[in-house]
């Protein structure tokens, strides 16, 4: 009976906060630059800067107007935010930058245009990853090309412990797309004997996945791995 009491006291005691937290955060207003940058209104976002609007004002997910126009690949208002000064490098609460979101993404006109204003090539992601890590992954050819050109490191090792090589094997179909990008990494100079956590190298990886990696087995073989 006394637990029963309490269970009902502590449920009670509970309700208010909810809501409230609920309300203050969807209360928590866009800033207007976001929302040009979001919609690709050019012409806005312009306007809005000229008027002093903050290049680095943040979202409630801690996103800069500049983070969202990447995230919606509206290249026009990228460039109009970079022109102007913003920051490609600044992170949002998930450690996304424009940087890393675009690399990540393949949204290559966005990504030249954040090499082009000191993307830092070291940033990494919440995974512990470069940009180059999971623009492998997803088959992004262009991008891994554009990224392996500006010098990011080929054999930055991720929290899963694991490289844009590996990535690029482990987390793929062993498709075309991921067959060029295998190509470009070892064309580069990309470690193909680094393991991963457990020991295992790529050409081990490529191996044990059979018939359909046999394209990327011969291009990593072509190399120095054992």
């Amino acid at each position: 009976m006394q637990r029963r009491s309490l269970l009902r006291h502590l449920s009670l005691t509970m309700l208010p906060i909810i809501p409230l937290a609920a309300t203050a955060q969807g209360n928590t207003p866009t800033p207007a630059l976001h929302t040009a940058a979001k919609q690709g209104d050019v012409a806005a976002v312009r306007k809005l800067l000229s008027e002093g609007a903050s290049l680095e004002a943040r979202d409630s997910t801690g996103a800069t107007a500049l983070l969202v126009a990447t995230h919606a690949n509206q290249i026009e208002a990228a460039k109009a935010l970079i022109d102007a000064g913003a920051d490609v490098n600044a992170k949002d609460q998930i450690s996304d930058s424009p940087y890393l979101y675009a690399g990540a993404r393949g949204h290559l006109e966005i990504l030249k245009m954040t090499l082009a204003h000191g993307a830092d090539l070291k940033s990494t992601n919440r995974y512990g990853g470069t940009a180059l890590i999971p623009a492998a992954e997803r088959g992004h050819v262009e991008t891994v090309r554009t990224l392996i050109e500006a010098g990011v490191d080929l054999d930055h090792v991720n929290r899963l412990g694991w490289t844009a090589l590996l990535e690029a094997i482990v987390l793929s179909d062993g498709g075309e797309r991921h067959q060029q990008i295998v190509r470009l990494l070892v064309n580069a100079g990309a470690n193909v004997n680094l393991a991963d956590g457990a020991g295992v190298t790529p050409l081990q990886h490529a191996r044990e996945r059979g018939y359909s990696y046999k394209a990327i087995e011969a291009i990593i073989s072509s190399a120095p791995a054992r």
